[in-house]
């Protein structure tokens, strides 16, 4: 029968048993299906892992974008990629010839990993659903520093381990005549796998989404539910612009998480409540795909930054410079050069203004809309 029972992100096979000693293949796939499938797993690798680093070094090169919310933006894309770059591939030739052929020692990091990578991408995308709540609704308290930001960082990561660590613990790998197995040998293995993606699937995937609902809720309907009465600045407008841009752009992120890992997760409870269906003769097929589809998550968060971010845009840009169908312009690269703070004219607000004062007085109209479109720019400064 085809595994039915969870490790997540891992190929879960069920323990091999004397009565699968002269097991064969059942699922063995004409040729033309695995160079589809390998093409479809090949991009998400491709993708998932050149995008991400693309975003890491975005963030990391250029002083202006260290604030809080791209501090776990790159916590989020170091995951992804990791996850991307050490299971995709492994994950699909595992699934789709059902055996074994890495060893004992990456069989405990195939299995232990996923589960740290996934649960630290989503409490990254957490992290940020807070800061914003704090930032929009309770302006006026402290901000997380660097320091504290680097702080929650390790800990997201260590209760990842944590919850990981079973998975590492009692994997192993079992020879067989003709297959080896790649396995999480549970103690019980009737209700453990199981119980512990039940566990896995409220901890990484409810509790996460529903915080993050709940807070972005309560953002959407501060930000889009009432203006201040009677401030009609141009700073003002811009601000609220910003932060609706932020908001919007981290709930795509979100929504297109939550879509990719549900099939997945509903894949495991239903054929853990129902264990026949290994046996269905399309239930790889199945897997494939709900598989595919939880790790094609990995590769769309740089897409998003890209198409929403007017800076990460820039980023990219800058990175992919020495293509001859990208330009770069002037207000490309005062998007990503420092600014320096003025003095404030609102309680809890301030202007920020940029420091290549030559650029602007060269191009005036660079500057005019530098002013009057600020966005996601000028409100990430003020993140940091």
């Amino acid at each position: 029968s085809f595994p039915t029972s969870c490790g997540l992100l891992s190929q879960p096979l069920i323990a091999p048993s004397n009565a699968t000693r002269a097991l064969t293949n059942q699922f063995a796939q004409p040729a033309w299906r695995i160079v589809l499938w390998s093409a479809a797993y090949v991009t998400v690798l491709a993708v998932a892992v050149f995008g991400n680093l693309i975003v890491i070094w975005i963030v990391l090169a250029h002083r202006r974008m260290r604030t809080v919310t791209n501090y776990f933006l790159l916590n989020l894309a170091f995951s992804d990629a990791s996850m991307a770059a050490f299971n995709t591939l492994i994950n699909f030739i595992y699934a789709a010839h059902g055996e074994w052929y890495f060893g004992e020692v990456y069989c405990r990091f195939h299995n232990f990993f996923p589960v740290t990578a996934v649960f630290a991408s989503i409490y990254s995308m957490t992290a940020i659903a807070l800061d914003r709540y704090m930032a929009i609704i309770h302006p006026l308290k402290p901000r997380l520093s660097s320091k504290a930001t680097i702080g929650v960082i390790f800990c997201i990561w260590s209760l990842a381990v944590v919850l990981a660590f079973p998975l590492c613990y009692f994997s192993t790998t079992r020879t067989l005549p003709g297959r080896t197995f790649c396995y999480v040998a549970w103690p019980h293995m009737d209700d453990d796998p199981f119980m512990y993606h039940i566990v896995v699937t409220v901890l990484v995937y409810v509790l996460p989404l529903a915080v993050m609902g709940v807070t972005y809720t309560i953002v959407g309907v501060s930000l889009w539910g009432s203006e201040v009465p009677g401030d009609s600045s141009d700073n003002y407008h811009a601000q609220l612009s910003a932060k609706r841009k932020v908001v919007k752009m981290m709930i795509i992120v979100v929504v297109t998480f939550a879509l990719c890992w549900l099939p997945y997760h509903v894949y495991f409870i239903v054929t853990g409540l129902n264990k026949r269906l290994g046996k269905w003769k399309y239930i790889q097929q199945v897997y494939l795909s709900v598989l595919w589809l939880a790790m094609s998550s990995t590769m769309y968060n740089p897409i998003i930054y890209c198409c929403l971010n007017s800076r990460f845009r820039a980023g990219f840009k800058q990175a992919f410079r020495w293509c001859p169908f990208v330009r770069m312009s002037s207000y490309d690269e005062l998007e990503l050069q420092n600014t320096r703070l003025r003095p404030c004219h609102q309680s809890s607000m301030c202007t920020l203004t940029r420091v290549d004062t030559s650029i602007l007085s060269k191009n005036k109209s660079i500057c005019s809309r530098g002013n009057r479109s600020k966005g996601i720019s000028e409100q990430k400064d003020k993140e940091g």
